[in-house]
């Protein structure tokens, strides 16, 4: 009796061993803690690397229904063969960090609320998941992961505006939480009219950690025109004289008055350059407004291309060397033009 009891304890430990090998890359196994699904793992198995592509016409026009065979992916300039391929609108698992300093305060808050609450029925999928960051001279978690569109509308409508603007230690609190979704789709969306002042997180790092993950980090900068304003005090004007001074050459050659500096364009200016580091190795992008009422278009056309990409995936090289290896992506109609990530490191 021992005997057939032991016997069936090794058969049935071998068994298990089996399931868990097969299923890496696959189905869950009950009680198995699983990484994300969008790390690279390069453990055992086969991992993908997934892309997720935007294609537009001459005109920008977002273009639909094109099939595997329309596009050739590279990786460090080698053609990869694409094993995964889906030209339908997925789930996602979507980040919003609003900045909340005090420059926000009364029109373009308003105006954000309004565009948010816009965006979240354009994206339509009741299983989209989202999280609220708020930030000003730090990051605020103002809703974890939630699927209630209406509680994400309840917690927009409690903030209000004050404070310097923390923009890189939020990305870099946003984006592991993004990590974190359920859905394989993951993005995140920063809506901001200034630079950052506040942050202990330099930009570098904020834009290492989006390189390694599959996070598609987008960007609405909010930069309304500026009114010119003296920094310090005015130049002081030379006192005029009677009559020219003695000497020869009569009148000195007077010094040009320096134009007025705009504080705007130093402290409070969307940093355009930072929020494109940011965004395009993402395969995200940053669109910069001059007006509030150009926001609720920007936001919608963010939701637009996340319900219209095409997902890529192919077999990832086994380097486990910590580089970063580029990514490219071409359609066979050169009318068209493709936006995806730019490349991936290879961790370990």
């Amino acid at each position: 009796m021992r005997g057939t009891r032991a016997a069936f304890l090794t058969h049935a430990a071998a068994a298990a061993g089996l399931l868990t090998f097969s299923a890496i890359g696959g189905a869950r196994v009950a009680g198995q803690q699983q990484p994300p699904p969008d790390t690279f793992r390069f453990r055992s198995g086969i991992d993908l690397v997934n892309v997720d592509a935007t294609v537009t016409d001459r005109q920008g026009r977002f273009v639909s229904g094109l099939q595997k065979s329309d596009f050739t992916v590279y990786e460090d300039g080698v053609p990869q063969t694409i094993t995964h391929f889906s030209n339908e609108r997925v789930p996602v698992s979507l980040g919003i960090a609003l900045d909340t300093s005090r420059s926000m305060a009364g029109e373009k808050l308003d105006a954000a609320r309004d565009a948010l609450d816009r965006f979240l029925d354009d994206l339509g999928d009741p299983s989209d998941e989202f999280f609220l960051y708020r930030f000003s001279n730090f990051p605020v978690l103002v809703e974890r992961w939630t699927r209630d569109r209406e509680l994400l509308r309840r917690a927009l409508g409690r903030i209000g505006a004050d404070g310097a603007t923390a923009l890189y230690d939020t990305v870099g609190d946003a984006v592991p939480l993004v990590r974190t979704g359920t859905q394989r789709k993951k993005a995140l969306v920063i809506i901001s009219d200034g630079n950052d002042t506040t942050s202990r997180t330099p930009l570098t790092d904020v834009k290492q950690l989006i390189r390694q993950s599959e996070v598609l980090v987008y960007a609405v900068g909010i930069n309304g025109p500026e009114e010119p304003a003296w920094e310090g005090r005015p130049p002081r004007l030379p006192i005029p004289l009677p009559f020219p001074p003695r000497g020869r050459g009569g009148w000195p050659p007077s010094r040009p008055t320096p134009p007025p500096v705009r504080r705007g364009s130093w402290d409070n200016a969307v940093n355009a350059t930072a929020l494109r580091e940011l965004t395009d190795d993402s395969g995200g992008r940053t669109e910069i407004i001059r007006n509030t009422r150009d926001l609720d278009p920007a936001v919608r056309g963010i939701a637009d291309e996340l319900s219209k990409q095409y997902y890529l995936g192919y077999e990832a090289s086994p380097k486990k060397d910590g580089r970063w290896h580029t990514i490219s992506v071409d359609v066979r109609n050169p009318d068209l033009r493709v936006r995806a990530r730019r490349g991936y490191l290879a961790t370990p």
